[in-house]
C-alpha cells in the first residue's frame, strides 16, 4: 500500500515542490521514528494525507499549496502516544496543539496551515475548521487512519489468535451466566 503511494508521489513534480523543505526537514524526518496507526509511521501517515489532500483541494480549486503543506505537518507531535505521558491529557485532544508549537518553531504557517493543524481532530477536538481545506484534513486524516488500520488488519490476520479470543470470550460469557 505505502509502496505504491510513493511510487505514485514521486512522479508528481508540482506535489514534491510544495513540499520540498518541509519533507528534507531534519525535525520532520523525526516523524519516521514514531508509529501512528500500526506499522504506518507519522511520516508516512501525512504524507499520504498530504497527497490527498493535494489531490481533492486542487480537484475543488482550494488553496491545494497550504493543504499540502498544512497536512504533511499535521501529526508532528514526536512523541509515542500508545505510552503515558508525563504531562496528562489524551493524545487525541491535545496532539494538534503540541503539532502546531512543533511546526511553528519551524516554519512559517499561514492561517490555513495553523488552522489545519490545529483543528484536524474534529469532532474530537471542539474548535471547529474555520477552512474548507481544513475540513477536508479532517476527512482525510479519519480515511487514513482507517485504511491503515484495515490494511494491518487484513495483512497480519491471524486466524489461530482470533480462535484464542473467540474461546476466552465463550468462556467469559459462560462463567457470567451462572
Amino acid at each position: 500500500m505505502q509502496k505504491n503511494l510513493e511510487n505514485k508521489i514521486k512522479d508528481i513534480s508540482e506535489f514534491n515542490e510544495i513540499l520540498k523543505d518541509i519533507k528534507d526537514n531534519e525535525t520532520v524526518l523525526e516523524m519516521k521514528n514514531y508509529r501512528q496507526h500500526f506499522e504506518t509511521t507519522c511520516y508516512e501517515h501525512c504524507l499520504t494525507a498530504s497527497y490527498y489532500c493535494y489531490k481533492v483541494c486542487k480537484k475543488l480549486k482550494l488553496d491545494y499549496i497550504s493543504a499540502t503543506r498544512g497536512a504533511m505537518l499535521h501529526d508532528m507531535f514526536l512523541y509515542d502516544w500508545r505510552k503515558p505521558n508525563p504531562s496528562g491529557g489524551l493524545h487525541a485532544f491535545k496532539h494538534g496543539k503540541i503539532a502546531y508549537k512543533k511546526a511553528s518553531e519551524i516554519f512559517d504557517l499561514n492561517d490555513i496551515e495553523k488552522d489545519m493543524i490545529i483543528k484536524h481532530m474534529w469532532p474530537v477536538t471542539l474548535g471547529f475548521p474555520k477552512y474548507p481545506e481544513t475540513f477536508i484534513l479532517t476527512l482525510v486524516d479519519k480515511y487514513c487512519a482507517t485504511e491503515e488500520s484495515f490494511y494491518d488488519f487484513v495483512h497480519n490476520f491471524s486466524f489461530k489468535n482470533t480462535l484464542k479470543h473467540a474461546y476466552l470470550l465463550l468462556i467469559f460469557v459462560l462463567f457470567k451466566k451462572k
